[in-house]
């Protein structure tokens, strides 16, 4: 699933075109995903041509008043802050806590260090599943992708990586995406990411920081995507309960989503 090349946004990708199986596949240029939108130039090609109608933004308010979005013009703003239960005892966002430790490899081996990093992420996965915020957040973003004559949306967080990727996740396994499909475009993000970050990963690993533990900060593994979906699992037994009974969406906002982002074979 590659990126789509736009200069002044990361991780910029089109759900649309993903295999759903029976000869199905995903519309193309009605959900997109990528990473925060600060520099977002809404005359960039690549971004004009999308004609994007809804952004909806994962981040957390700190997040947000750091790095505030530009929209396109006519574009509308939905906040939909996944993390706020789950981080609201650290009151650190993130990027901000991200940053900090990969500017000080002694103090990420001293928190995440010897496979700590890899329970932390399938904590926060798990949180996905259970938190009030995080429930009432990717309720939104389905509820809007099952608005009948919506236009083009794109969801994102920050690296567009993690509460980006749980969110692509959902919405390929609710349109009957099998479990393949939907590991491979979780996975997909990696290269950019790692290219995103790529000065604050060589100045971690030159101080002599891990380099193993600075991939698994700032990518994604399967074990964070098998968490998230091991909590759905225990809690709900399938995805399609998942969303019905823990996000709260109505089977006819399903069938709407599924109607509108499903493209079938000529």
């Amino acid at each position: 699933m590659p990126a789509i090349p736009a200069a002044s946004v990361a991780n910029l990708r089109d759900l649309g075109g993903l295999p759903l199986g029976g000869g199905r596949s995903v519309r193309a240029g009605l959900v997109l995903r990528s990473a925060q939108l600060d520099r977002l130039d809404p005359a960039e090609a690549p971004v004009a041509g999308l004609g994007l109608r809804t952004v909806v933004d994962l981040r957390t308010a700190a997040e947000r008043a750091d790095r505030p979005d530009r929209l396109p013009v006519g574009a509308r703003l939905l906040v939909a802050d996944v993390l706020a239960d789950h981080l609201a005892a650290s009151g650190l966002p993130p990027a901000a806590r991200l940053k900090t430790l990969l500017g000080d490899p002694a103090l990420a081996e001293e928190h995440l260090g010897g496979g700590r990093v890899v329970e932390a992420m399938r904590g926060t996965y798990r949180a996905f599943v259970t938190s009030d915020s995080a429930r009432a957040s990717y309720r939104s973003l389905l509820v809007e992708l099952g608005t009948p004559g919506g236009g083009p949306l794109l969801f994102h967080c920050t690296a567009g990586k993690d509460r980006t990727g749980w969110a692509a996740t959902v919405v390929l396994a609710l349109l009957g995406a099998d479990e393949g499909t939907v590991r491979e475009e979780y996975l997909s993000v990696n290269p950019a990411v790692r290219q995103a970050f790529a000065p604050m990963i060589e100045g971690f690993i030159a101080q002599g920081g891990d380099p193993d533990l600075v991939l698994a900060m700032v990518g994604v593994l399967p074990e964070y995507l098998d968490a998230g979906l091991e909590e759905v699992a225990k809690r709900y037994g399938s995805v399609e309960r998942y969303v019905r009974d823990g996000l709260g969406v109505p089977d006819e906002v399903t069938a709407l989503l599924r109607e509108r982002l499903t493209v079938h074979a000529a």
